[in-house]
């Protein structure tokens, strides 16, 4: 008996994209594997490391518990999107500054969830996040390099930044 196979169109980085995929292909497994978006990488594959962080529909997510399929009409960013555009060239550089990133494997993933910690900060009470929130929304992206005390500086100096409060 074959794979089953499902058209799927959806819009990643901005660009629309249609496809036939296995019914049972994970997002990152299509993201790489299909479309060649590498930046996201394949760690666990139980949702608990976060290597595979994306955005669908502006939410953060565990690639390797998504199916494709289940991004049918969606609109999924990666690490390559955001960095394109710019909206992150500020964390980069915080990251690169304060040596937030070594090995790099769990990078794409802690600055897609620092983005989405931000935009959230910014959006519902503005300010700078404590370093606790900071630590608890980046609890579920696993770092073996660092310790996790550069990537919270870098992530915590680009939000005093942002909110203007830094001098």
């Amino acid at each position: 008996m074959g794979e089953r196979h499902i058209d799927i169109a959806l819009r990643v980085n901005g660009e629309d994209v249609r496809e036939r995929v296995e019914a049972r292909k994970t997002l990152v497994d299509f993201l790489r594997d299909d479309l060649g978006l590498t930046g996201s990488h394949i760690g666990c594959e139980q949702g608990v490391c976060g290597a595979c962080t994306v955005l669908v529909d502006d939410e953060v997510v565990r690639g390797c518990l998504v199916l494709a399929v289940q991004c049918d009409g969606a609109a999924v960013e990666t690490i390559e999107g955001v960095s394109d555009s710019g909206a992150i060239a500020d964390l980069q550089d915080a990251f690169q500054r304060r040596n937030a990133l070594q090995c790099g494997f769990c990078t794409p993933g802690m600055l897609i969830g620092a983005q989405a910690l931000l935009a959230q900060v910014a959006s519902s009470k503005g300010g700078v996040p404590s370093r606790e929130e900071i630590r608890e929304h980046l609890s579920g992206n696993y770092c073996r390099c660092t310790g996790y005390q550069a990537i919270v500086d870098a992530i915590e100096s680009v939000a005093q930044t942002r909110a203007g409060t830094k001098g």
